[in-house]
């Protein structure tokens, strides 16, 4: 790998970005005959991407349980500001317990962005689906790993180039795992024939914020159990004072936005979280897709002057 890297990751790229909304009414951005028009997403979703010319990796993040697309789109024009297409589907607006929809939905996104996303972005914007990360948070990094691991019936031709879980978690407790299962329980049971995994995690989403509400990332279904049943290349990072919540934008509508505030313990401001978090998926995407690890080893080794929280935990298999 190479050490070239001299931007910082945890604040903004160089590139200029716009943020894009994609349905079954959205029209394509470019001239393509009549009887080739591109097939609308089988989702609605929220694109970030840079709008200079260029080809560009391309990444996807699944939400958490009842959470909007929308509320994570500052992380997404973070990360797309370094040279990413970040594509957050909307995977549902309510849902039980079940996972299996957003198991098949996700695939049938990942299958559609072959064929339908160049159409959509701008003209001068080219998607690299050769570098491809599949990332996901909360619940949506449960179903991320579910997708990545081709265990449930649903899997895509399109090849996931690395995986990464923000705070994934498979239940409500040990033992009260939400259908399908993902964890096993067993160490280094996820086989997925090397894919290199990011897994990062919240200190304070193990802690309840209060007697009503059990803590949103429990002991037993959380960050550490992902990262203990990953093979290597595997990378587990964890910030302390933060919680479960705190990578959303800052000002999340509605009373699902508000209740963002509410359900979790929280650190006292999202921003450092959610640039954290921005800096590390970089760091980690252009290690992985691009072949140059410079601020991710810096990160590894303690010496980045820009890392805005602290890392409680810190471990990696290569």
């Amino acid at each position: 790998m190479s050490s070239s890297s001299s931007r910082n990751a945890f604040e903004d790229g160089k590139y200029k970005t716009d943020l894009l909304t994609l349905d079954s009414s959205s029209r394509c951005c470019k001239t393509m005959p009549s009887s080739r028009a591109s097939p609308s997403p089988p989702k609605q979703l929220l694109v970030a991407t840079p709008v200079e010319e260029g080809e560009y990796p391309v990444m996807m993040l699944l939400h958490g349980y009842l959470l909007y697309n929308s509320f994570y789109s500052q992380l997404m024009l973070h990360v797309s500001s370094h040279g990413f297409i970040l594509i957050a589907p909307q995977l549902y607006s309510v849902a039980g317990p079940d996972t299996m929809d957003e198991i098949k939905s996700t695939s049938e996104i990942i299958d559609w962005l072959s064929i339908g996303l160049n159409h959509f972005l701008p003209a001068q914007v080219i998607p690299n689906l050769s570098k491809f990360a599949l990332s996901g948070h909360s619940r949506g990094g449960k179903t991320a790993f579910a997708v990545a691991l081709k265990k449930f019936g649903y899997s895509s031709d399109l090849k996931i180039s690395t995986l990464i879980g923000i705070d994934p978690v498979d239940g409500t407790g040990k033992g009260q795992q939400t259908p399908p299962p993902v964890l096993a329980y067993e160490p280094n049971s996820f086989d997925l024939d090397k894919m290199p995994v990011l897994v990062i995690g919240s200190g304070l989403g193990e802690t309840a914020r209060n007697l009503l509400f059990p803590p949103c990332a429990p002991p037993g279904m959380n960050h550490r159990e992902f990262f203990r049943e990953c093979q290597s290349p595997a990378w587990h990072f964890v910030a302390k004072d933060y919680g479960h919540l705190d990578m959303l934008d800052d000002d999340t509508k509605g009373i699902r936005g508000k209740s963002s505030y509410c359900l979790c313990k929280n650190g006292e401001e999202r921003r450092p979280m959610r640039r954290f978090v921005g800096g590390v998926v970089v760091s980690f995407l252009k290690a992985y897709l691009e072949g140059d690890d410079f601020e991710l080893v810096k990160i590894r080794d303690g010496c980045h002057e820009g890392v805005p929280v602290e890392i409680q935990e810190f471990e990696v298999t290569i």
